[in-house]
């Protein structure tokens, strides 16, 4: 008998992380929160100060992040800490808190001849290589006679970025 329930109880734990933080709150009467290395899915828009979108996870699947990893920008994971599944939040995040200033050593002049004619274009997006070999946004910045200023700041650096948040999930640690 003591078997029996030793393999019922391995089963039942390996079978735990299929579970939503939602089912084991409610059976536990417990309310679950983002906190540090919970599984965070949420639905978001992000729009800039002029209430433009700049991006957004409608009409896809959530963002899923783990929490306290710094796998989103710093200020909009302070924000969510606390919350619970099904709340909604409106988050403004400071360009220090988020992609940082814009930083004046982010720009570098390069040859015209070593861009695509069609990028010769002020705004123009290019992927550059980053030092870890990591593909990253470039931007055409200004174009002079013999020359190209390029923007290798991230795009949303300098700006304050406005979201609105709605928590659709949340898988905590197992200890």
């Amino acid at each position: 008998m003591r078997s029996t329930r030793i393999l019922a109880y391995g089963v039942f734990a390996m079978a735990l992380p299929m579970f939503s933080a939602q089912v084991f709150a409610q059976a536990a009467n417990v309310e679950v929160t983002v906190q540090n290395v919970a599984a965070v899915s949420f639905d978001y828009a992000l729009t800039d100060d002029a209430g433009n979108v700049v991006d957004s996870s409608k009409g896809k699947a959530p963002l899923t992040y783990t929490h306290g990893n710094r796998q989103i920008v710093p200020g909009l994971e302070a924000a969510l800490t606390g919350m619970k599944v099904g709340e909604e939040k409106k988050v403004t995040v400071k360009p220090e808190n988020g992609y940082g200033p814009v930083n004046p050593q982010g720009f570098q002049e390069v040859a015209k001849d070593k861009l695509p004619p069609n990028a010769l274009k002020v705004g123009t997006i290019l992927t550059a290589q980053g030092p870890q070999g990591q593909a990253m946004p470039v931007r055409v910045h200004e174009i002079k006679e013999n020359t190209v200023i390029m923007d290798f700041n991230h795009p949303l650096a300098g700006k304050t970025l406005n979201f609105e948040i709605k928590i659709t999930d949340i898988k905590p640690a197992l200890k």
